[in-house]
């Protein structure tokens, strides 16, 4: 495994991060598709076993299931690796029970703790922008959490809009509050709109990319095809799968995808991760297998190697999308 500095934080970590949204049980309303208990310590201990060292959640992930799953495996070597989890999406049906607010996040922190089964974060991340709450409002809440309960160590952003993100980074140093350090964000080879602003942004600031779904949600793996009607659990289950994904221009990208792979013997899962991992700005990919063969497969891809025009091909089918991701 290669590690780097996760931005000014001074943490070292993985080239790969392992995301933990597939961890839960197949009853977990909205996450039918997700693995057991003893399924997923499998994965976990596999990617320790790896040098996988960084491990990101959220208290919404399968309704918190994720964060005990998680908790409870890697109880005894805490120290030993980088935990992130995430605030904001609704984790229940009263008003209080999602967004940024100072009691939400203060009951889901501590919520998170015990799930975790850990006195403090090493990442706590906002999941979304709260157009409800101001920036003040939560940022002081989050440095609260930082120098007075000692719970957090660094906090982070996911995907939003540059100018919110701007203005996040711009009231942090106006107040004297805690910054962001990273930015969880939407990007893949199949998904590229981010390199417009925010990720411009974030290198001017100096801030790490940590992109979520590098492989298009299952799409950049090679399973599915042009005009085959899909059959996975995750496309049936998954409602965003479907709607940020398949449109002939993805297609494009994805039969480049394959061709490429072929050609330097590699799965085309792992041709889309190395090309992430390539890109300056990324810190560590957020990939989150359900299979040990998925997880070995995708290991290789810290220490593959690409050219100027392997990069270029890749490339090169690309074509604008809507912005997505910021739900």
């Amino acid at each position: 495994m290669r590690y780097t500095t996760l931005g000014s934080t001074g943490l070292k970590v993985s080239r790969l991060c392992i995301g933990c949204m597939s961890f839960g049980g197949p009853d977990a309303e909205g996450f039918e598709w997700t693995l057991g208990y003893d399924d997923s310590k499998k994965i976990i201990d596999r990617a320790f076993d790896l040098g996988i060292n960084f491990f990101d959640t959220a208290d919404v992930y399968s309704n918190g299931r994720s964060e005990q799953i998680v908790g409870r495996v890697l109880q005894g070597r805490r120290n030993d690796i980088v935990l992130a989890t995430k605030v904001g999406l609704p984790t229940g049906d009263g008003p209080d029970d999602r967004g940024l607010s100072r009691k939400h996040i203060k009951r889901n922190l501590k919520r998170s703790l015990a799930n975790l089964r850990t006195d403090r974060v090493d990442l706590y991340q906002i999941h979304r922008w709260d157009y409800n709450t101001p920036i003040e409002n939560v940022l002081r809440t989050l440095t609260d959490a930082v120098r007075k309960d000692r719970a957090v160590d660094h906090l982070g952003g996911s995907s939003m809009w540059a100018w919110q993100f701007a203005k996040s980074l711009h009231t942090s140093d106006r107040l004297g509050l805690e910054r962001f350090k990273t930015m969880q964000n939407h990007y893949n080879l199949a998904y590229r709109e981010e390199e417009r602003e925010m990720i411009p942004l974030c290198r001017d600031e100096g801030i790490p990319i940590l992109p979520w779904s590098p492989l298009g949600r299952g799409f950049l793996t090679g399973k599915y095809r042009r005009r085959a009607k899909p059959a996975s659990i995750r496309y049936k289950t998954d409602a965003y799968l479907g709607k940020r994904y398949f449109r002939p221009e993805d297609f494009d990208v994805a039969e480049r995808l394959e061709e490429v792979a072929k050609e330097k013997g590699l799965k085309p899962a792992q041709l889309a991760l190395a090309w992430s991992i390539s890109k300056k700005d990324v810190a560590a990919p957020i990939i989150g297998p359900t299979r040990l063969e998925q997880l070995e497969e995708l290991a290789v891809a810290v220490d593959v190697r690409l050219k100027v025009d392997d990069v270029r091909r890749l490339e090169e089918p690309y074509r604008p999308h809507p912005v997505m991701g910021h739900e």
